[in-house]
């Protein structure tokens, strides 16, 4: 079964093309990052500007790529939700009359279920089928807007067992990256600059959220006021020129501290559900912050089950995981929506 997957719920324009949900045959994304660098995050009328601008070329790429036409395309699949609304309107309203033009089953995915089926995807040496993920299993979920714990104990099968209570570890990693002033996404950003850091330099607290669940925003006013007194001023001195004062090794040991930070509170909650959930055959890390070396090195040393992480490449929003995730849908049973009446969910919790 060919499946053209369609992504475009936030600053990625992407499409693929994947057969049976493992195998990419074309995998197209165009990036808005260079836009947003200079702004320090996503402006959400220029990310959807640009998605009308390059989408149809990037599907007929992605049909190009994969040596293949419509009359070989068994379904399309586009993320309907959560994401930007002006953004997810370009992919959604683009995959419909694409769907009714070449008369094909339509499927709405849900963009965090995509980047859990990421780690079924294959992409060379580096995933094969020796580390699919096992049902049942955790799912750390962790992107710019979206950070949470799934247990699913079966295919298409989502419980939220553990949800942040306000920012997200990746909206936390790109305000601590602008108060450090480094460049815009911030994941990457401070993974680079903590490679000549000490991550003890600074001891930084760990939020006290009963349960399962998170919380970001503290950790970050942490490093915010953890910067203010290494530079010596007072609160209210604004966060944007800070990055002034501080000195290169300076940054390097606030990006080290808060890396460690970040990645030991997501651990130490993965521990826990581990814990709770002693029937887990695997646990499946997906999201942008799933590329974090870091946080992939850790997460295998608290886990006494085997630990998955998608390809770095496609950790980031993607087609591919759309097109995966629409497959293990279709084999469970859910059926095609109705693409004159789709719409999209600008927030929507995938269960």
């Amino acid at each position: 079964m060919l499946i053209l997957g369609i992504e475009t719920s936030c600053d990625e324009t992407a499409a693929a093309v994947v057969r049976d949900g493992r195998e990419i045959l074309s995998n197209v994304v165009v990036s808005q990052i260079d836009i947003f660098a200079e702004y320090g995050g996503v402006i959400p009328e220029v990310a959807a500007r640009s998605h009308l601008e390059v989408v149809l070329p990037v599907i007929d790429k992605a049909l190009t790529d994969a040596a293949c036409s419509w009359d070989d395309i068994d379904a399309i699949a586009v993320t309907h939700a959560p994401g930007l609304l002006g953004s997810l309107l370009i992919g959604t309203l683009t995959a419909r009359t694409l769907a009714v033009i070449h008369n094909k089953p339509l499927y709405a995915v849900h963009h965090l279920k995509s980047h859990v089926y990421a780690n079924w995807l294959c992409g060379g040496d580096e995933q094969n089928d020796s580390n699919v993920p096992q049902f049942p299993l955790l799912a750390l979920v962790v992107s710019g807007g979206h950070t949470q714990i799934l247990y699913m104990p079966q295919h298409n099968r989502f419980e939220i067992i553990g949800t942040t209570h306000d920012d997200a570890v990746g909206e936390c990693f790109d305000k601590v990256a602008k108060i450090l002033g480094l460049p815009y996404p911030g994941g990457p950003s401070i993974t680079k600059a903590a490679l000549a850091g000490d991550q003890n330099r600074y001891k930084l607290p760990h939020p006290k959220v009963d349960g399962l669940d998170f919380s970001f925003s503290g950790l970050k006013t942490a490093v915010l006021r953890a910067v203010q007194k290494e530079v010596r001023v007072e609160i209210s001195y604004p966060s944007h020129k800070l990055q002034d004062l501080l000195t290169p090794q300076q940054v390097a040991d606030f990006a080290a501290s808060f890396q460690k930070t970040a990645v030991d509170i997501l651990c130490e909650k993965m521990r826990a559900a581990l814990a709770e959930y002693p029937d887990v055959q695997s646990v499946a890390v997906a999201g942008g912050v799933s590329a974090n070396t870091i946080l992939r090195e850790k997460m295998k040393d608290i886990s006494s089950v085997p630990v998955c992480f998608p390809l770095a490449s496609l950790s980031g929003d993607n087609g591919a995981m759309v097109a995966a995730a629409c497959y293990y849908e279709i084999m469970s049973g859910v059926k095609p929506t109705d693409p004159y009446t789709l719409n999209i969910y600008p927030r929507i919790p995938i269960a």
